[in-house]
């Protein structure tokens, strides 16, 4: 390819960045590397060369801007743009949002509880008796170009909101207070803060939580309004670790949980007296992970009551997690007693504890479930669901008295639906379902399918299309994939994916191993030395979903983000034969040099994630064998859209930016390669849900034009 000046860009001429060579030497291992001056994000020529990028995917795109236009106007028209959340009852209060036409951000609202029995919420209107405003996003928002409201908390005693905002995307936030009732606010500011805030019941206390130079969480802090000075109270030293904070529901304790990837330690700070030391539950063990609860009960007319710790853990081999218990008296490892016992099949991830009640998250056959333990006679009933592939959780549940639950329910053609379920007869009552405009979910049909992997192992695939779509014939198909960090992509609906159905497409997940559907074992098949699994298996699953007839190579489009983004960059370098189009959203795709330079965001905790190249030379070759960046090939890439965000914290702007560098000079078609960088916003893309949309619009339509389909025709609804 000519050499062009880097101000040259029109459509089918790409920007070409300058080549400045710095030679990179581990291990006896020499790289070149061309780009990586990009990381210089203070260097003029860096801002001028994404931006660049930015006019050639315009101007590449801009055909498909009507395209873009009717896309986002069906997003808008399709959902009830003003509209509330199902309240939540936490003591007299009860506790919502809403969202107003017009308006990007959400409004915070609480209103008495004693009127929700004569007045119900008007999720169609923008006020409702006896409403109060806790917090409107869009007033604080009105003078930024990126909003996100980090940390929400309101004080034991429901007179004050502790609240923190990020206005870069960077995900340093500052932390203000306001006055729920008739006294002033207090005018105290904490600037550079992370996630986390809990309140001491003295309701003029808080902790909160600050990150290091590598946006590491390792310290807790606690803040008395109208001091003037902060007290550092606990100081986590081991870089692999992070700190979290939650406040029990009891209200006794708050958790100030200390986390690597495969070891924990808690500690419990008294919420009554905030001048108290921390108290260790149990000291950490390399590999142990674990996390507590409190339980308190008070026996009607009796004196006294009693207490406990609840403790989720993979102690003593529980690779899928047990949960186990203790007194207050003695908390360590040896001293947890076992409550429910691991098990080979089903996951323990999390619990929820009531007065009278233990609910249980777990995950069995790569569904979620949720059961309920009667805590006087230790019995369990499971929540039992119609469809056979959805997806299930816990909700916000305040209220630590409650006999009943709040969980949700969805799949990937219901609507989020949230339901109250009574925790004795497990009789379930519909509190809410997201309002979406003309649709019937009857439609549509959903699949669980199975993809034999390259060892044989059987991959689960989650399927949603047109239901009496034709058997063995092939429909355009959108595979999704992510793969790590033991996260799982549960089928979920999306309002804004009815747009991909009603053309005839077919959506899929690839529960590919790296996730935590099918349990600790599957996650632990797709990472350090085992993480080429994760590749395969999504390789595995387009050959099988093309094998079925379900999609053909030219009508199959790949997507995923950060690590799920690495993910498709890998598969783009293995087989860009077997995709029409791919999507890497903000990817991961430099991790070998990454995961070098223990100086950058995250990089140290990571490496119990995917090896530690700097000072085990296996984990070097390992990673270096898949790391995207290099090991582009000189061969015909599908069409590429890939983006970044200038002040992602996490994936840093220049991964994405040195791929597409690369390739312009090494793939045989590179034009087709299209980079497009937010650059007033961070990970997670462009702050407000207009904003989202159209954002949404824009990855849409490529996808679209990727294919050999009518982008603009719609399939009949009915499909009658």
């Amino acid at each position: 390819m000519p050499k062009r000046p880097l101000d040259d860009v029109e459509a089918n001429h790409p920007p070409l960045a300058p080549r400045h060579k710095t030679d990179l030497i581990y291990h006896g291992d020499h790289r070149v590397d061309d780009w990586y001056w990009l990381r210089e994000r203070d260097n003029p020529e860096v801002l001028k060369y994404l931006e660049l990028e930015n006019k050639y995917t315009d101007s590449s795109l801009a055909h498909l801007l009507p395209l873009r236009e009717q896309l986002f106007s069906e997003f808008v028209n399709r959902v009830q743009e003003t509209d509330c959340s199902a309240p939540v009852r936490w003591g007299k209060w009860d506790y919502y949002t809403r969202t107003i036409a017009g308006m990007e951000y959400s409004i915070h609202c609480r209103r008495p509880a004693s009127l929700s029995d004569g007045i119900k919420i008007n999720s169609s209107t923008d006020t409702t008796p006896g409403e109060e405003i806790v917090l409107d996003e869009n007033v604080e928002a009105a003078t930024n170009d990126f909003f996100e409201l980090r940390g929400y908390s309101i004080s034991p005693d429901h007179s004050l909101l502790a609240f923190s905002t990020d206005t870069t995307g960077g995900e340093r936030a500052k932390l203000q207070f306001r006055s729920l009732d008739s006294k002033a606010s207090p005018v105290d500011t904490i600037d550079d803060t992370y996630d986390g805030i809990a309140w001491c019941n003295d309701n003029a206390t808080v902790l909160f939580v600050r990150a290091d130079h590598a946006m590491r969480p390792y310290q807790v802090w606690r803040h008395t309004l109208g001091d003037l000075t902060d007290t550092l109270i606990y100081q986590e030293n081991d870089e692999r670790f992070g700190v979290g904070l939650q406040r029990t529901k009891t209200g006794k304790f708050i958790i100030i949980a200390s986390e690597s990837r495969t070891t924990s330690e808690c500690h419990l700070f008294n919420a009554d007296d905030a001048s108290m030391p921390t108290q260790v539950v149990s000291a950490r063990i390399e590999g142990v992970e674990y996390s507590v609860d409190h339980y308190s009960y008070q026996p009607i007319n009796k004196l006294e009551g009693y207490e406990k710790l609840f403790i989720v853990t993979n102690y003593s081999g529980a690779d899928n997690f047990a949960l186990m218990e203790c007194s207050l008296d003695a908390t360590t490892a040896e001293n947890w007693q076992l409550v429910i016992p691991n098990r080979a099949d089903e996951r323990l991830d999390a619990i929820d504890i009531f007065s009278n009640y233990l609910v249980l998250s777990e995950r069995s056959k790569g569904l979620e479930q949720i059961r309920i333990m009667n805590l006087s006679d230790k019995s369990i009933s499971t929540v039992q669901f119609p469809d056979q592939v959805y997806s299930t959780g816990l909700g916000a549940n305040l209220d630590y008295e409650s006999q009943a639950i709040r969980i949700y329910y969805t799949s990937l053609a219901v609507p989020m639906t949230d339901i109250d379920v009574d925790c004795q007869t497990l009789a379930p009552t519909t509190v809410k379902v997201q309002a979406v405009v003309d649709h019937d979910p009857s439609r549509y049909e959903t699949q669980r399918l199975y993809a034999p992997a390259a060892d044989g192992v059987m991959i689960p695939v989650s399927l949603v299309r047109p239901r009496n779509s034709p058997v063995g014939h092939p429909a355009p198909l959108v595979l999704y994939g992510y793969g790590a960090y033991e996260i799982s992509i549960d089928p979920m609906f999306s309002a804004t994916r009815l747009s991909l159905l009603e053309r005839g497409f077919t959506y899929a997940v690839a529960h590919v191993r790296g996730g935590g559907e099918m349990g600790r074992g599957w996650y632990e098949d797709g990472k350090m030395s085992r993480k080429k699994n994760t590749f395969s298996d999504f390789i595995a699953v387009a050959d099988f979903l093309c094998s079925k007839g379900f999609t053909t190579p030219s009508q199959l489009v790949a997507r995923g983000g950060s690590a799920g983004g690495l993910l498709i960059g890998a598969v783009s370098n293995a087989r860009p034969d077997l995709f029409a189009g791919l999507v890497a959203e903000v990817p991961f795709v430099d991790c070998l040099t990454t995961m070098l330079d223990e100086s950058l965001p995250l990089t140290i905790p990571e490496w119990e994630e995917w090896g530690d190249p700097l000072h085990d030379p296996e984990a070097y070759a390992t990673i270096g064998a898949y790391s995207p960046y290099d090991n582009v090939k000189t061969q015909a890439y599908p069409p590429m859209l890939i983006t970044a965000g200038l002040n992602d914290p996490r994936v840093a702007y220049w991964e994405p930016s040195k791929w597409v560098a690369k390739l312009r000079v090494t793939a045989s078609n590179s034009q087709n390669i299209y980079l497009r960088t937010e650059l007033e916003a961070g990970h997670h893309g462009p702050s407000g849900r207009y904003e989202g949309w159209k954002e949404e619009a824009h990855t849409m339509a490529f996808v679209l034009s990727c294919l050999e389909v009518n982008p603009s025709a719609k399939t009949e609804k009915h499909n009658e």
